[in-house]
């Protein structure tokens, strides 16, 4: 049975986020990566300081996390975040694949103080031609040549 979540991991997360956020860096989410029972990175958000749309806590800690580790995999690692991962940063995390996730308030709550990501949610469901985002595929054949050189180099490292 997977040890019980760590409450001193989350307080450290929701810690970050206030003071990051009353320090001008940005909205108030912060994050930690916890492996060995240890924080190995800490994250918060700086969107606006970094003009960097996709600087949110989780990135941010997952690319300390696997810098320390001297990996693009976050294996054997628990993710202590302050808020429910928008879809940018749940798609960073699968890709990172870390144990467990855990979250203090849910999307529901960042939606009533004006971090609504729904509107995200609802795109990825849309079909491309039926988005906001205009979506066209351009110059397929050409870009399939960066495809068959992966298939074809020897010394690829699969993720």
């Amino acid at each position: 049975m997977p040890d019980a979540p760590n409450p001193d991991f989350m307080r450290e997360a929701i810690r970050l986020s206030i003071e990051k956020m009353q320090a001008g860096f940005g909205g108030p989410f912060g994050a930690v990566v916890v492996k060995d029972g240890q924080i190995i990175a800490r994250g918060f958000n700086q969107v606006t300081t970094t003009h960097d749309p996709t600087c949110h806590a989780e990135v941010d800690a997952i690319r300390k996390a696997c810098q320390a580790l001297g990996t693009f995999q976050l294996d054997g690692c628990d993710l202590y975040t302050s808020c429910e991962p928008c879809p940018m940063c749940l798609g960073a995390i699968y890709w990172a694949r870390p144990a467990r996730v855990f979250y203090g308030n849910t999307k529901a709550d960042a939606a009533a103080v004006g971090f609504d990501d729904q509107f995200i949610y609802d795109e990825i469901e849309k079909p491309l031609g039926e988005r906001r985002l205009p979506m066209q595929q351009f110059l397929a054949d050409e870009a399939s040549a960066s495809f068959r050189a992966w298939e074809a180099h020897e010394g690829r490292t699969e993720y």
